[in-house]
């Protein structure tokens, strides 16, 4: 399986910061995470935190961002770089079966709510898709 980048305590916290929860981004600013919250508020549709992992030479997050964004170069971009669970991650971001059933399989079930959470957020949310393209 392919690494996870980070500990279990650090995605749930990730996910808290996808609900909204800024004094858990200030913990993971305050604790060595900066990329982590930049994330959550990429995948918010922060155009300042895009910038920021670019910027800071967190490609790999700025192409999870992009490929939950259905930029299909970001998917080509984790492929070639073998950052093959961001790509089921995105996927089941998406709701996609197929990625639920691995995530579900490898008994990564926070995993599953917190793309829940990024399905809910986008699709109640309006976002400008005037992003950076990956």
């Amino acid at each position: 399986m392919d690494k996870l980048y980070y500990p279990a305590k650090i995605w749930l916290a990730f996910g808290e910061v996808i609900n909204g929860n800024q004094e858990i981004s200030t913990w993971l600013l305050q604790n060595n995470y900066p990329e982590v919250s930049a994330l959550a508020h990429a995948i918010q549709g922060s155009e300042e935190a895009t910038d920021w992992l670019f910027k800071n030479k967190f490609y790999h997050l700025a192409a999870l961002d992009a490929a939950i964004d259905e930029n299909q170069q970001a998917y080509q971009w984790l492929q070639k770089n073998n950052h093959l669970f961001f790509i089921v991650f995105a996927d089941a971001c998406h709701g996609k079966p197929a990625a639920i059933q691995w995530l579900t399989a490898q008994k990564l079930d926070a995993f599953i709510a917190i793309a829940k959470k990024i399905k809910y957020l986008r699709d109640n949310t309006t976002f400008d898709y005037h992003k950076k393209q990956f």
